[in-house]
């Protein structure tokens, strides 16, 4: 069972939600919030997982209370629902599940809660908390995507997307996301964000200068407001 919560400030609309959340056997509704601050706080105290979240609201919208929850351990996963089209793209910023456009059928709300369900059964399955510092998955083509760490070259960042090149004989996989969201899945063990645009493996580096990083037949430029942690970097290994 996914403890849920439904938020929104349209009271059919959160009538509608909580019933459809009530009606489906592995969702348990932990409560209604007609305002996002009133969510936050439930969220924080009582181990919720899933939300369903309309983005329109007044004093904090489901998109500003997505960005305060991103940041936090252990934070639920979004499903927006909302009457605007225009959003789908801040919503895969905050890396949301999913985005049902209102009005919704209780079968597209079953889709979106199934690929919730989804999602939570491979993150806490056996295989994949025994190897979770191993690989990452990311939204791409419709599907999650595993990516391994050890195959990463480097990732670009693309204005709303970002680009994960990895090892020769593989295609690069390109997901709507940022690059501070992909940052904070890696382990920074492995991994050195370089510029504002570019993150590298750190075993994929070829050779370094002053001011780049040479990987294969690729040279990055270390961005200004990260040579000191680079220069530190580069200490340690010599």
């Amino acid at each position: 069972m996914l403890r849920c919560i439904a938020v929104d400030d349209e009271p059919l609309a959160l009538r509608l939600v909580s019933s459809y959340i009530e009606q489906t056997p592995f969702l348990e509704l932990a409560g209604s919030f007609s305002n996002a601050v009133a969510a936050l706080a439930a969220i924080r105290n009582d181990n919720i997982q899933l939300v369903f979240l309309d983005i329109q609201m007044p004093d904090l919208s489901g998109i500003e209370l997505a960005r305060v929850l991103a940041g936090h351990a252990n934070a639920p996963r979004i499903i927006f629902t909302t009457a605007f089209n225009n959003f789908a793209i801040e919503g895969y910023k905050v890396d949301a599940l999913d985005y049902l456009l209102k009005p919704f059928s209780y079968e597209e709300f079953l889709k979106a809660a199934t690929k919730a369900e989804a999602y939570f059964e491979l993150v806490h399955s056996p295989k994949a908390v025994a190897h979770a510092d191993n690989f990452m998955f990311v939204k791409a083509d419709y599907k999650m995507v595993r990516i391994d760490f050890e195959h990463i070259v480097y990732i670009e960042s693309l204005k709303d997307y970002i680009k994960i090149h990895l090892t020769e004989g593989k295609k690069p996989v390109l997901t709507l996301s940022s690059l501070r969201s992909i940052e904070e899945k890696l382990p920074p063990a492995k991994f050195i964000r370089i510029h504002r645009s570019f993150i590298v493996a750190l075993d994929k580096i070829d050779a370094v200068t002053k001011n780049a990083v040479h990987l294969a037949d690729v040279t990055i430029t270390v961005g200004e407001q990260y040579k000191d942690a680079f220069r530190d970097l580069m200490n340690r290994w010599i």
